[in-house]
């Protein structure tokens, strides 16, 4: 999927133009950004390419939606 990475004044959001959806990031793999994932204050976790670290911003990638994690699978499940 499509995805706009930008900074803001509170750091870093990701922009999905498809959803209509922009969530800042709270989580970051690499400290770099590029290469790793990226974890969305609505708990999306999308990984990124591997780009160079002086890729300007905002930048336009092709990211990847990664299933969520075990722990996180599980809290849904209690709270349905």
């Amino acid at each position: 999927m499509k995805v706009t990475i930008r900074r803001t004044g509170n750091g870093l959001s990701a922009y999905v133009p498809r959803k209509d959806l922009e969530e800042p990031i709270v989580q970051i793999e690499n400290e770099g950004l590029w290469g790793g994932f990226v974890v969305l204050r609505n708990g999306w976790r999308l990984s990124l390419p591997d780009l160079p670290k002086d890729t300007r911003l905002p930048a336009t990638v092709e990211a990847k939606k990664m299933a969520a994690g075990a722990a996180a699978i599980e809290a849904q499940r209690e709270s349905s």
